[in-house]
């Protein structure tokens, strides 16, 4: 299912299409079962909290499907906002699709597969979250996606991390003096 045929094929009714940085894909409160597939650009998932900080949960950038899961799988309202952080093109199809597929055995093995390595990626940003001191959290952050200090604001970079603007510029600051 990781390749974009195989997607392609699940929902004939697909649509690609073309947002601007900025434009937001869902809000929290839709009711909708939609997935989007990332050809090109830059999406993010996330939440906002009572106080008005967002709280982001993912990046979704190239070759990555975003969608939420939770109002999809129960029928509830989505709790989350997905919008284009750059100019994106996006392929959106319909996630009961999947629900509706008869797949074949192999097919059943490499979905689990890849929903088990999904599992496992988010538990371990839970993990890290609870645990691990911020310096690291950045650090394995560099290490996962590389691609993106580059693309991505420093504020967006410190609400997936769960920190501050300012204690991202000073673990940067003092990276920086580090290297120096």
């Amino acid at each position: 299912m990781e390749s974009l045929s195989n997607i392609l094929a699940i929902d004939s009714n697909s649509k690609v299409k073309l947002f601007k940085k900025g434009d937001v894909l869902q809000r929290e409160g839709d009711k909708n079962s939609f997935a989007f597939f990332v050809k090109k650009g830059l999406l993010r998932s996330y939440t906002i909290d009572e106080k008005g900080k967002e709280h982001i949960i993912v990046f979704a950038s190239e070759g990555w499907i975003v969608a939420d899961v939770e109002s999809e799988g129960f029928g509830s309202p989505s709790q989350v906002f997905i919008d284009c952080i750059e100019h994106s093109e996006v392929i959106i199809f319909d996630k009961t699709n999947f629900s509706n597929l008869e797949l074949s055995i192999p097919q059943l093995k490499e979905n689990n597969r890849l929903l088990q390595r999904r599992i496992a990626v988010l538990q371990r940003r839970v993990i890290m979250l609870m645990s691990v001191s911020a310096k690291d959290r950045y650090n394995t952050f560099l290490k996962s996606h590389p691609e993106l200090p580059n693309r991505v604001p420093q504020h967006m970079i410190a609400s997936y991390l769960g920190i501050t603007p300012q204690a991202l510029s000073t673990i940067r600051g003092g990276i920086s003096r580090k290297k120096s």
